[in-house]
C-alpha cells in the first residue's frame, strides 16, 4: 500500500525565504548541524579539503551519510518532514529526538546521550566555528528557535540548488567536489578544480583556525553556493567565487540579469529572489553556475579543454525505457 503523507508543488520549489523572518530559527538550526557536523569531523577519515565532514540533502533533510565507528557504522540524518533527528547504525539501533523550540544547550545534551545510548562516542570541541560569537554548545541557551515551515522552506530551496548544483556538475570531468553542505558557514555548495596549487589562503575567517582555510583552498578553484545570508546580507544569495582571483574577474558582467560582483564580499552574487521569480528558476541558476566558471576558467587559463565535458556528451546516456545501461544488466 502507498501513504502519501503530503506533496510539493512546482510553485512550492523555489518557496519564500525572507531572513528576517526565520532569523532566529536559522542561529539555532545552525548550531544544531555544527554539533552533527563536529560527530563527523570526529570520526570520518579526512579527505581533501574537509570534504569528509559535509553533510548532504536527502529527500527529507540532511544526513551525515554513512560514517565509520570502528567496527560499525552510523548515520545522522535531519528529516525536515517529520521534524525529528535519527541516529541509526549498522548494528540494528535507531534513536531519535524531536526537532522543536529548545535551546543549543539542551539539544546537545540529549543528542550526546542518543549518541552514547548508540555506542558512538565522539571526541569533540564544543564550540561553534566561523562565527563572530562562539558561544559553547554546552552554555548556549540564547539561541532556542525552531519554526518547521521556516525550516521545511528552506531545506526546499536546498532540494533545488540540489538539483542544479548536480546538473552543473556534470558538465566538467576534472575534480570536483560533491554537492555538499558546510556546517560552518551553513551554505550548500560544489567547487571546481583547475588542477594547480594555489597560494597559501590567508585565512581570517572568526574563530576558525587558518589552518583549516589553508587545507580548504589548497589548489586553484571556483565555487558555486546558496547561503541564506546574515551581517551585512539580509537577504539569500547565490555565490560564486574563484580562488585565487584571476585579474580582471571582478570586471567581468556574467548571467543573468540581476547578478553582480559584490566588493564587499570579493565574490559574484545572485540575489535569490531573482532565481525564485524567473520563468525558470533552474535555467536561471543555471545560467550563473556556468558564466561565473567560463569567467574563472578563461581569465585562470584552466586547460578547458582537459577539464569541461562536451556539451553533446552531457545527456543521460541510457538508452530510452531501459531502467540501466545494457552492460551493466549483462556484467
Amino acid at each position: 500500500m502507498t501513504h502519501i503523507t503530503g506533496t510539493v508543488t512546482m510553485a512550492d520549489a523555489w518557496p519564500s525565504l525572507e531572513l528576517r523572518e526565520w532569523r532566529a530559527t536559522y542561529d539555532t538550526l545552525h548550531m544544531w548541524t555544527q554539533i552533527v557536523g563536529k560527530t563527523r569531523l570526529a570520526l570520518a577519515p579526512a579527505e581533501n579539503h574537509w570534504w569528509h565532514v559535509c553533510l548532504y540533502v536527502t529527500p527529507r533533510g540532511l544526513t551525515t551519510s554513512a560514517v565509520p565507528n570502528g567496527d560499525t557504522t552510523f548515520a545522522v540524518d535531519f528529516d525536515f518532514v517529520d521534524h525529528r533527528l535519527s541516529v541509526r547504525t549498522s548494528a540494528g539501533i535507531t534513536r531519535e529526538l524531536a526537532l522543536g523550540p529548545r535551546t543549543v544547550a539542551d539539544f546537545f545534551a540529549e543528542y550526546r546521550d542518543v549518541l552514547h545510548s548508540s555506542g558512538i562516542a565522539p571526541r569533540i570541541r564544543g564550540v561553534p566555528v566561523e562565527v563572530e560569537t562562539a558561544i559553547p554548545f554546552a552554555e548556549d541557551t540564547q539561541h532556542r528557535s525552531y519554526d518547521p515551515e521556516a525550516v521545511s522552506r528552506w531545506w526546499r530551496v536546498l532540494l533545488g540548488c540540489d538539483r542544479v548544483f548536480k546538473r552543473f556538475r556534470g558538465g566538467f570531468v576534472g575534480k570536483a567536489s560533491p554537492v555538499h553542505f558546510f556546517w560552518g558557514s551553513f551554505d550548500l555548495a560544489t567547487t571546481r578544480f583547475s588542477g594547480r596549487p594555489a597560494p597559501p589562503h590567508p585565512g581570517g575567517v572568526p574563530n576558525c583556525p587558518d589552518y583549516v582555510m589553508r587545507e580548504a583552498y589548497s589548489h586553484e578553484c571556483s565555487s558555486v553556493g546558496f547561503w541564506p545570508g546574515g551581517g551585512a546580507v539580509p537577504e539569500p544569495v547565490f555565490y560564486a567565487y574563484a580562488y585565487p582571483e584571476p585579474a580582471g574577474y571582478r570586471d567581468r558582467r556574467v548571467q543573468p540579469e540581476g547578478a553582480f560582483f559584490s566588493h564587499d564580499l570579493r565574490e559574484f552574487v545572485l540575489p535569490y529572489e531573482v532565481v525564485r521569480r524567473a520563468r525558470s528558476p533552474d535555467e536561471t541558476l543555471l545560467a550563473f553556475c556556468q558564466s561565473t566558471y567560463d569567467v574563472a576558467a578563461d581569465l585562470g587559463h584552466w586547460d578547458r579543454t582537459a577539464l569541461d565535458r562536451p556539451p553533446t556528451s552531457r545527456a543521460n546516456p541510457t538508452p530510452a525505457g531501459d531502467s540501466e545501461p545494457r552492460a551493466a544488466r549483462h556484467a
